[in-house]
């Protein structure tokens, strides 16, 4: 861990690159460019509020707001997983020819995807306006929940990239995996409507607390649940050190399977 933590501020300036890099790859050859960060979130928002506002109308005030900040949360979870376990893979060549620390490539994609995502909670601020939901000082809290999140996000990243070099099937099985916790995640839903019998089971869901957390924080000015960000915590904790622990063991065996 040390030894990481060394080359990281030794290669910092190489990290921001890359960082730069992905942003820059994200939205090659498009027109709108950044734009699309913000634009996809609320032509999704839109969708959902047309299909789902008459089911759940009265039971979740605000419901664009609702809608636009699970989206938010569940985007940037799925790109910056899918985003990362590609990235040793892709950068093969690299890794092959001069020596950068390889854990840079999955976490300078988890980063420039949080840099991304950060724009696209542009739009909810907006909303919020629209919709009448009075501003409070415990909506500078917002970035707990994101912190929570970017290391979940970070020690998944590390752990599927590391996966992905030796079973390349992984990209379609997490595909899989992606479908199921978006369902799992009350982006459209209220929470309410869960079944006690299932919540153990939804619970699994790392996105669950995260998202129930940003909530209450943006949209009802509120603290969390102290439940709520135990489980954060131990979310982070659990993904960030198994994500570091499997990318370490396996990292000198890449280069005979790249």
């Amino acid at each position: 861990m040390k030894n990481h933590l060394h080359n990281l501020v030794r290669y910092k300036d190489l990290f921001i690159e890359l960082v730069k890099k992905d942003i820059k790859l994200k939205y090659r050859n498009s027109i709108l460019g950044i734009v699309w960060s913000m634009l996809n979130p609320i032509l999704m928002m839109v969708v959902l509020s047309i299909i789902f506002m008459t089911i759940f109308h009265n039971e979740i005030e605000y419901f664009p707001v609702y809608v636009l900040i699970g989206r938010v949360l569940y985007q940037f979870f799925s790109d910056a997983t899918s985003f990362a376990m590609e990235s040793v893979q892709v950068n093969s060549q690299l890794i092959n020819k001069i020596y950068v620390p390889k854990y840079f490539f999955p976490l300078s994609r988890t980063l420039s995807t949080f840099v991304v995502s950060i724009i696209s909670l542009i739009p909810v601020f907006f909303m919020m306006l629209f919709s009448g939901i009075q501003f409070h000082w415990i909506n500078l809290l917002f970035f707990l929940p994101l912190m929570y999140l970017l290391i979940i996000c970070s020690g998944l990243g590390l752990l599927l990239s590391a996966v992905n070099v030796f079973f390349r099937d992984m990209k379609h099985f997490y595909s899989i995996i992606l479908l199921v916790l978006m369902y799992m995640t009350p982006i459209f839903y209220p929470a309410s409507i869960i079944p006690d019998k299932y919540m153990s089971l939804i619970l699994l869901n790392p996105l669950f607390p995260i998202v129930e957390m940003f909530r209450d924080i943006i949209m009802y000015g509120s603290f969390p649940s102290y439940w709520d960000h135990l489980l954060s915590v131990f979310y982070a904790l659990f993904y960030g050190i198994l994500g570091l622990i499997v990318f370490y063991k396996t990292q000198d065996r890449f280069i005979y399977h790249l």
